[in-house]
């Protein structure tokens, strides 16, 4: 019997899952991954165990494959976008990967977001920030130059661990154009990119040649194969970014479909036409379907806030508590957290000069639940901030209910916060491994293109609609509005303070 892998690599985990042809998810397995915080401001990935947690969950899942007696006939892999994962000519590592919840080159995007970056949008369809290759390229320059030296090839995370399986490197144009490396109208590599934020355009040369999502990159090395299990000469397409991935896998891919992803990171995805103007957003990035990309308004500001709760409460001597123990224990405080806010900037934003997490409101009768419920509201309501700016860039959003997933879907309660905070239904996507199987789709499509796309049977159980408390998390909006806007000017003055130190 046949089977078709995915393999998605997040900030948090590594999955690698195999399905039918007719897309039903046969097994997944996951493993943590390596993501190292080596000062508050800089998230960093080492790339060699990055590949080992890789190989191993794919060795596990291979082994279940073959004793239940299905052949993988393809596979694709989809990571996290943006940040940078360099090698050199001999494609070895030249130093940790940078992760995209990196904010150590954020004062340089900010320069460029002033000069040219804003006339970036119409050409890339993406503005400046932190954690983008080309402003990372230009950090490794002005503070690592024998390190950019080296540099013969600036990857994404999907890319990197496509070129270990591959032999060689790949690039796909979902990744490419969400970076803001691409011109959208050519789909060519922009040179504007690079020199927007002060380095030569010739540096394009950094990236691979860009292909389709969908398009066979290579075949599984010998070397690759003894280290994972998978056959040798096994077809992998070059694949695509996460944020791409999980509405694929959803089925939510037609012009207006919204998803709303509770990841480490904040994604507010609706699809829209690339032959129009970009809508101005944080970034766009292409689809596979010929004519189509995913405006975008992203933050590392979802679980990764509920990651560092979990931390940030606990003596070093406990273990800490899960972020879904914290979720449960929201549930034990009323709705709107008596007068409790939460700024989920513990990452920091993009589109937010020195932002940071911060509390508001805190008093002798807030305890740990109230905390809780308060993060998780507070993730809800910077989502649905994000979700207008993409309605007011002039986006068509679906009447029908939107795609929840992720951590928002899994849990009950917050799945309802958000359908409140959000004023829309949303359905909440439980039953499957929704980014690897929009990874092994495009595999399934590289190897049979006349192939019909998959379907995703919904479940009409799993919408949930806006309830009693819609009026009073409306209200706490003005509120959560309110201290963004005043924050702003104390949260650019401490960053200024911190570099100062």
């Amino acid at each position: 019997m046949i089977c078709h892998i995915g393999v998605d690599v997040g900030l948090t985990a590594a999955k690698a899952a195999a399905f039918d042809d007719d897309g039903r998810e046969l097994w997944t397995v996951r493993a943590s991954n390596p993501r190292i915080a080596v000062s508050a401001d800089r998230q960093e990935v080492d790339m060699d165990d990055l590949w080992d947690v890789v190989a191993g969950v794919l060795r596990d899942l291979t082994a279940h494959l073959a004793a239940t007696g299905h052949t993988p006939v393809s596979l694709a892999v989809t990571g996290h976008g943006n940040g940078l994962y360099p090698v050199d000519e001999h494609l070895r590592p030249v130093r940790p990967a940078i992760a995209s919840t990196d904010s150590r080159a954020q004062d340089l995007a900010a320069e460029a977001l002033v000069g040219p970056g804003e006339a970036l949008r119409d050409l890339t369809g993406s503005m400046p920030w932190a954690a983008q290759p080309a402003v990372l390229l230009r950090w490794l320059h002005d503070h690592e130059p024998d390190s950019l030296a080296r540099v013969r090839w600036a990857l994404s995370c999907k890319d990197w661990l496509t070129t270990r399986l591959i032999g060689e490197p790949s690039a796909d144009y979902s990744d490419a154009s969400a970076m803001g490396l691409l011109r959208l109208s050519s789909r060519a590599y922009a040179p504007e990119a690079l020199e927007a934020v002060g380095l030569p355009g010739d540096l394009t040369r950094l990236f691979p040649p860009v292909r389709a999502s969908d398009a066979v990159a290579g075949t599984v090395t010998p070397e690759a194969a003894a280290a994972t299990g998978l056959p040798a000469g096994l077809p992998v397409a070059a694949g695509c970014m996460d944020c791409v991935a999980s509405p694929l896998g959803a089925a939510a891919s037609a012009p207006g479909d919204v998803t709303v992803i509770v990841g480490t990171w904040a994604i507010n995805a609706v699809v829209v036409p690339s032959t129009a103007v970009p809508p101005r957003v944080t970034l766009n990035a292409l689809l596979p379907e010929p004519g189509t990309m995913l405006a975008m308004e992203v933050a590392p500001t979802s679980s990764a806030s509920l990651e560092w709760l979990s931390a940030a409460v606990t003596r070093p001597a406990v273990a800490a508590a899960e972020p879904r123990e914290l979720l449960e224990a929201a549930a034990d405080a009323p709705p709107g957290s008596e007068g409790l806010y939460f700024l989920p900037f513990v990452h920091g934003a993009p589109a937010i000069q020195g932002a940071s997490g911060t509390l508001v409101g805190a008093s002798a009768r807030h305890g740990h639940a109230h905390v809780a419920r308060a993060v998780a509201e507070g993730v809800a309501q910077y989502h649905r901030v994000q979700v207008e700016a993409l309605r007011t860039s002039g986006t068509a959003m679906s009447a029908e209910p939107w795609t929840l997933a992720g951590g928002g879907a899994r849990n009950p309660v917050w799945a309802q916060i958000f359908a409140d905070v959000l004023g829309h239904p949303v359905r909440r996507q439980l039953g499957t491994e929704l980014g690897a199987r929009g990874a092994a789709s495009l595999g399934r499509a590289a190897v049979d293109p006349t192939a019909n796309p998959w379907r995703l049977e919904q479940d009409p159980g799993l919408v949930v609609h806006p309830g009693v408390n819609q009026a009073l998390y409306a209200r706490q909006a003005l509120v959560f509005d309110a201290l963004l806007d005043s924050l702003r000017p104390a949260w650019a003055t401490l960053h200024q303070e911190a570099r100062s130190a």
